[in-house]
């Protein structure tokens, strides 16, 4: 029988053509596996025998399923997200988005702050500006009742059910928005893959297409929701658009054309990574 660590390098040889982080993945789902944190399997259990369900595991991750998917939670701005192939992988990119988000609610000058999130998926986006921002309340609308469950059990785990009011509205549908008020900040990660970009097949093949492809060029839902946001917007509010590395200046001219000015963040590789749009003064 092979002990943690042989079949932790039996199993990383094995990922290296499906992943780039193969030893991490392995580490993963070893830990996983012994249903222990990844720091303990390293320090304590290298010489344990090795489970028998860690081969399951691997060989679920050579088929390119997302590690996310297998242990079935990712951490995202230090908390824990239930995650199902239902939803988007909460990314370490928008991080970047909740950070102008935050920054753009504490601008407001309203307190507390009422926060709408355009396709909730798991709920990180919103979930995480609410922890954050313990003064505000939040809606979070996506078309997928998959993924209303899903945020309803994050918003649960994080105590925060109260504060976050989660519904089946569809912004490509006539009357969406009715009833729903004004906002001090409003969020949108929406579709916004190319429907022929070559991405890779742990996302084209398991993550929902449904929140991923938005038309030839990517800037579908973009030309669709944002000329509906100013009627949602409070004054002084702002909106935090997460975008594609290379839409920046498309989506700016889009929203340009709607009222708003925008100002650009980028993630930690300098790429560009999330738009603040304010309505213009002039």
């Amino acid at each position: 029988m092979s002990t943690v660590a042989e079949a932790l390098r039996e199993a990383a040889a094995h990922l290296a053509p499906t992943s780039d982080t193969a030893r991490l993945d392995a580490e993963l789902l070893m830990a996983q596996a012994l249903h222990v944190s990844r720091s303990d399997l390293l320090l304590w259990h290298m010489h344990d025998a090795a489970p028998a369900s860690f081969a399951g595991l691997v060989e679920r991750r050579a088929l390119h399923e997302p590690v996310a998917y297998i242990l079935g939670r990712k951490e995202f701005f230090g908390r824990e997200f239930l995650v199902t192939p239902g939803v988007l992988i909460p990314r370490m990119d928008s991080e970047t988005t909740v950070a102008a988000a935050l920054e753009a609610l504490n601008d407001s000058g309203h307190a507390p702050g009422r926060v709408l999130d355009c396709g909730v998926g798991s709920g990180a986006l919103l979930l995480t500006v609410l922890a954050e921002r313990r003064d505000a309340e939040g809606v979070g609308i996506d078309r997928s009742t998959q993924a209303l469950m899903i945020a309803s059990t994050n918003a649960t785990q994080l105590g925060l059910e109260r504060r976050a009011r989660l519904e089946r509205r569809d912004w490509t549908e006539r009357g969406w928005a009715d009833g729903l008020g004004r906002f001090d900040l409003i969020l949108a990660n929406p579709p916004y893959v190319e429907d022929d970009a070559p991405i890779a097949p742990d996302v084209r093949a398991w993550e929902p297409e449904g929140a991923l492809f938005a038309g030839p060029d990517g800037l579908d839902d973009y030309r669709v929701l944002i000329p509906q946001l100013p009627g949602l917007l409070a004054d002084g509010g702002a909106v935090v658009l997460e975008i594609g590395a290379s839409q920046d200046r498309q989506v700016a001219e889009i929203a340009a054309l709607c009222g708003f000015s925008s100002d650009l963040r980028r993630d930690l590789a300098g790429r560009p990574r999330a738009l603040v749009l304010r309505v213009s003064a002039d």
